[in-house]
C-alpha cells in the first residue's frame, strides 16, 4: 500500500498536537508577520493569526485537506449534551451544518441512553484553512474531533478544559483496545456512523479491528468507519458536503464492504506499527495560498 506509507512518512513528519496536549488558561496571540504579502508565507501563519470569521454568508470552499471556510459558526462551549476543551485552541469553529450535527446528535445519543455528552476536541479554525499544528484536514468546517472521555455531568472549569487528558483506549503495543473501550464507545460509534450526514469516521486500527470483533447483526454502517494513525484518544467526524455547496470538494465514496479485511491486517504490520526513521527524508513544504483555491484569498482578507 504505497499511498498509506508516504501517508506515514508525512504523519510523522508532521508533530501533531494530540486530543492530550494540554491547552493554556491565559493564551498569547501569535506575534504578527513581518512580510504576509510574501507567497511564499505558509497559508497555516496566514489563517492562524484570523480569530473572527467572516461575516460573510456560510460556504465551503475546497477540499477537507486543501481549502476555507466562509462564514463560519462557532459551536457554544457549553450545551445541554456537549462541552467544548481546549478552549485556548480557539478551533470550535464549523460550518452551520456541523455545528447543528453536533448539537443534534449530542442531545440524541443522551436522550437515548447511547452516550452522556460530547467533549468535542478541534473542529476547524474561525475561517478554517490550514492550521499551525495538528490537522492536515479540518480546513472547510465539515470535521470534528469527539474525545473517547464520556461528557461528566457538571460544567467542566475552564482549567479543567485545558489540562484533563482524553481517554486512551488503545494498548501501548497498538495492537488491540485496552480496558477502557467499553460498548458504550462502539454503540456511540455506531450511533453517529449511521447519521446519513456522516461521510466518514476515523479511528485508530485497533479500534476498527474491535468493532470487526465485537459487531453483530448489521454491518452495513461499518464502511463509514476508517482506520488512521492516532485516534485512540478521538474519533474524527467528517461529514459529507451540504446539499448546493458547488465550491465544495467531496471524497470518494467509502469502499464496500466492511473493511475488516486484508486492508485493515496490513496497519498491524511490524514495519507500519514501528516504522524505522529515515533519515534522508525531508519534511514536505509547507501549504501556501497559492495551494488553496483562489477565493481563499478573498476569505482571508474580508472583514
Amino acid at each position: 500500500m504505497p499511498r498509506l506509507s508516504s501517508l506515514l512518512a508525512a504523519l510523522l513528519l508532521a508533530a501533531p498536537a494530540l486530543a492530550q496536549d494540554r491547552g493554556s488558561v491565559a493564551p498569547k496571540p501569535l506575534p504578527p508577520l513581518a512580510h504576509p504579502e510574501d507567497p511564499s508565507t505558509p497559508a497555516k501563519e496566514l489563517f492562524g493569526r484570523k480569530t473572527e470569521p467572516t461575516k460573510q454568508t456560510p460556504r465551503v470552499i475546497g477540499f477537507y485537506a486543501k481549502g476555507c471556510l466562509a462564514g463560519g459558526e462557532a459551536v457554544p462551549v457549553d450545551g445541554e449534551a456537549w462541552q467544548v476543551m481546549r478552549l485556548s485552541r480557539n478551533r470550535n469553529w464549523g460550518h452551520p451544518v456541523l455545528v447543528d450535527f453536533l448539537e443534534k446528535t449530542s442531545r440524541k445519543l443522551k436522550k437515548e441512553g447511547v452516550w452522556p455528552g460530547f467533549l468535542i476536541g478541534d473542529m476547524a479554525q474561525p475561517r478554517g484553512g490550514p492550521m499551525i499544528t495538528g490537522h492536515a484536514s479540518h480546513q472547510i468546517g465539515l470535521d470534528a474531533d469527539v474525545w473517547l472521555s464520556p461528557m461528566p455531568d457538571r460544567t467542566l472549569s475552564r482549567v479543567e478544559r485545558e489540562e484533563l487528558s482524553a481517554t486512551d483506549v488503545v494498548r501501548a503495543d497498538g495492537l488491540d483496545v485496552n480496558e477502557k473501550w467499553t460498548p458504550a464507545h462502539l454503540a456511540m460509534i455506531r450511533a453517529v456512523a449511521r447519521e446519513p450526514r456522516v461521510q466518514r469516521i476515523f479511528v485508530n486500527p485497533a479500534i476498527k479491528k474491535a468493532m470487526c470483533r465485537e459487531v453483530t447483526g448489521d454491518r452495513s454502517w461499518m464502511t463509514k468507519v476508517r482506520p488512521m494513525y492516532g485516534h485512540n484518544y478521538h474519533f474524527h467526524i467528517r461529514l459529507a458536503c451540504p446539499a448546493g455547496e458547488e465550491g465544495c470538494q467531496t471524497q470518494d465514496p467509502t469502499p464496500p464492504g466492511d473493511g475488516c479485511d486484508s486492508t485493515l491486517a496490513w496497519w498491524f504490520r511490524d514495519s507500519v506499527l514501528h516504522p524505522k526513521p529515515n533519515p534522508d527524508a525531508k519534511p514536505k513544504p509547507a501549504m501556501t495560498m497559492a495551494a488553496l483555491p483562489a477565493e481563499c484569498k478573498a476569505v482571508l482578507s474580508a472583514r
